[in-house]
């Protein structure tokens, strides 16, 4: 039996742990016994780890008490990760059962504990978008690439954010079993088996904010509902009774992206659903999301996802119809 640990740590993100166990909980469903995974939760301390979200996991044991000797071992992030101090003892333990483990990988920003190991150097590796500048400037002799979903170099594998940890374990479980296990689980799991673009779908453009009164929330809800119309900063400046100098300064502080940029994701976003969802010409698409023509919204897919949109949509058609 092929066995999978995860070691979690006080104010660990609960999904970078669950959703790979689930992946491969799921995929014992459609293996013969004697080839199921065994699973096992491994603590930084002893007793109950509480998660960021509140709660409370009660691992197998702790690192201590064991070999280190796993199929795979996967280490998981969390919000406060990087700040984090642990003993020596855990890097020890890391480097030890990284030579004693099959697989040793990450989970979202999990990727700092393998770096403290010494276990990334030299390696091509990802962690979430929002850490990703902070591993490349601590670890410079780590590759960080920031847009990939998750990467294997060797017998390691690091994921981004949260849920790019399941996008992972899929990866992990084809490479095993084949693809079509991999999809019977992603079904069981509605999930697609690959999914399509990486990390920068989900950087800074469409993410939603939390303050309700922030000029980002208002410039967001504003350019969702007018992805067709002028939004030009002149524009957007004076929808929100600012000079265009003061709207840009205070946009790019809370946003970290500027207005112009948050505006091409936006419709490029908006663009990527309607090719995802319908089938509307690629000129008409640029229409409704504000790019004027297909030629120039040709050229920004091109320059951000490094595809043409009607390569986009068949790429997508055709997952869809391998995935069903």
């Amino acid at each position: 039996m092929k066995t999978v640990a995860v070691l979690v740590f006080p104010g660990v993100q609960s999904l970078d742990a669950t959703g790979p166990l689930d992946v491969f909980a799921e995929a014992n469903r459609f293996l013969p016994p004697e080839a199921h995974y065994t699973l096992e939760i491994l603590g930084t301390e002893a007793g109950s780890i509480r998660c960021a979200n509140g709660l409370e996991i009660r691992p197998a044991q702790s690192y201590v008490d064991s070999a280190g000797a796993y199929d795979v071992l996967l280490v998981t992030g969390g919000p406060e990760l990087p700040s984090q101090q642990f003993d020596a003892s855990l890097y020890e333990w890391l480097r030890a059962a990284s030579e004693r483990s099959a697989c040793i990988g990450s989970v979202c920003n999990g990727a700092f504990f393998l770096a403290r190991a010494g276990l990334l150097d030299g390696k091509r590796v990802t962690t979430h978008w929002n850490d990703a500048p902070r591993l490349a400037a601590e670890f410079p002799a780590t590759t960080v690439s920031a847009d990939q979903l998750y990467i294997q170099d060797g017998k390691l594998v690091t994921s981004a954010g949260v849920t790019a940890g399941i996008d992972m374990s899929l990866y992990l479980l084809a490479r095993e079993h084949g693809r079509e296990l991999a999809l019977n689980v992603a079904k069981r799991l509605l999930l697609f088996t690959h999914r399509t673009g990486g990390q920068s779908q989900f950087s800074p453009y469409l993410t939603a904010y939390n303050e309700a009164t922030s000029l980002v929330t208002g410039v967001q809800q504003f350019v969702l509902a007018n992805l067709s119309a002028d939004l030009s900063l002149a524009v957007l400046a004076q929808n929100f009774n600012m000079s265009v100098r003061n709207f840009s300064r205070v946009f790019s502080r809370e946003a970290n992206v500027t207005a112009s940029d948050f505006v091409e994701g936006a419709r490029l976003d908006a663009a990527r659903a309607l090719l995802e969802t319908t089938t509307k010409p690629v000129k008409t698409i640029a229409y409704e999301c504000g790019f004027l023509d297909a030629h120039r919204m040709r050229a920004t897919f091109r320059r951000r996802l490094g595809i043409s949109p009607q390569d986009y949509r068949a790429h997508f058609l055709q997952l869809l119809s391998t995935d069903n």
